[in-house]
């Protein structure tokens, strides 16, 4: 029993850094390339291959049960790439990303809150 509890962590684990590093891919190819150099980031290209290979390995390296589990420990170099992009240099770029921030839209719409 606790041997199928700890498969099951350990899988869902390495199934979240997979997600985590497709969410970051997903996102970096949406923002549009001058975003990155007016942010003063890494350019959209080298972005795009970062996360693309950190979420193709982070596919490879879920565990058997549900994947290949080849080279588990490369991982977590998925994760802190994901990590990276989504912590520095998500947030630099959002303001320079015509509209596709966190919210929504640059501030038009609703007027709720706010000065």
């Amino acid at each position: 029993m606790i041997a199928t509890l700890q498969l099951i962590i350990y899988c869902a684990f390495f199934v979240i850094i997979f997600g985590l590093a497709a969410w970051a891919l997903i996102d970096a190819v949406r923002r549009p390339p001058q975003a990155y150099v007016s942010a003063g980031k890494r350019t959209k290209q080298f972005w795009g291959l970062v996360l693309g290979a950190a979420t193709a390995v982070a596919f490879v390296a879920i565990p058997y049960p549900l994947g290949i589990g080849f080279l588990p420990f490369l991982a977590l170099l998925s994760a802190v790439a994901a990590i990276v992009y989504l912590v520095d240099v998500r947030p630099a770029v959002t303001p320079y990303s015509g509209g596709r921030g966190p919210r929504g839209g640059g501030g038009s719409g609703s007027s709720r809150g706010g000065w």
